[in-house]
């Protein structure tokens, strides 16, 4: 039943055009037209370098909080999630298909950031055991933001609140603008968000070849176990 469930979220979040806009369009045309033009100081060396792990970290983002956020508040407020949990599917189940048709489409938007970044002239090294995993506690991070958001407001305050929040984190998480840009005080503010870490560990690893970034990692954790045990206990489905 997971597995079919799993199935049915994928095929739904893929065929709509609004999430695929927000979570294949914009993140493949940001790292094209940032590594190509140059509008940003990214610092030393090729764009794409500084660029792709932001863009990846984006990309996670966008589908594990944003999309899901947005998709499941309008379930809750269609009553699919209530019909759903009255089904022979346990809640947990449906939770878990969310959380593998997420981590599905990940999959899929990581292989194509990936195939354009190598085509603009990424050179990434590094640790793969450390870029997974920066990029499964960014999940669980971002996807426990995200029900927590879908599941306590509106579904037009989840709409206009997870866009939102996409965009200022967007400018201010480090994926584009470098956070040396900012002021000392706001860098230790932005540098605790889950993108700044998110991003900001998958450039030290790919960019710079550095070992296991634990410090990142804690951030990611720490956001993952608050966002998570928060949904769980406030999540309400009607």
């Amino acid at each position: 039943m997971i597995a079919a469930q799993a199935a049915l979220e994928t095929r739904m979040l893929l065929r709509n055009g609004e999430q695929l806009l927000l979570t294949v369009v914009i993140p493949t045309l940001l790292l094209v037209l940032f590594s190509s033009v140059d509008i940003v100081d990214t610092g030393k060396g090729k764009a794409v370098d500084f660029l792709a792990p932001g863009i990846l970290a984006l990309a996670v983002m966008s589908t594990a909080f944003t999309g899901q956020a947005i998709a499941t508040g309008f379930e809750r407020r269609y009553g699919v999630l209530k019909r759903l949990a009255a089904s022979p599917l346990p809640r947990w189940g449906l939770m878990t298909a969310k959380t593998a048709s997420v981590l599905v489409t990940e999959v899929l938007q990581v292989i194509l950031l990936t195939v354009i970044a190598f085509a603009l002239g990424w050179a990434p090294h590094g640790n793969p055991v450390a870029v997974l995993l920066l990029l499964i506690l960014g999940t669980a991070a971002f996807s426990g933001l995200g029900l927590l958001m879908a599941g306590t407001l509106k579904a037009e305050a989840t709409l206009a609140a997870a866009n939102l929040v996409f965009l200022l984190l967007l400018v201010g998480g480090g994926v584009i603008v470098p956070l040396d840009k900012f002021g000392s005080a706001a860098q230790a503010a932005l540098g605790l968000l889950p993108i700044s870490a998110l991003s900001d560990g998958l450039r030290d690893v790919l960019q710079h070849g550095a070992g296991m970034p634990w410090g990142d990692l804690g951030i990611l954790a720490a956001w993952a176990v608050v966002g998570l045990a928060a949904a769980g206990k406030l999540f309400r489905w009607e």
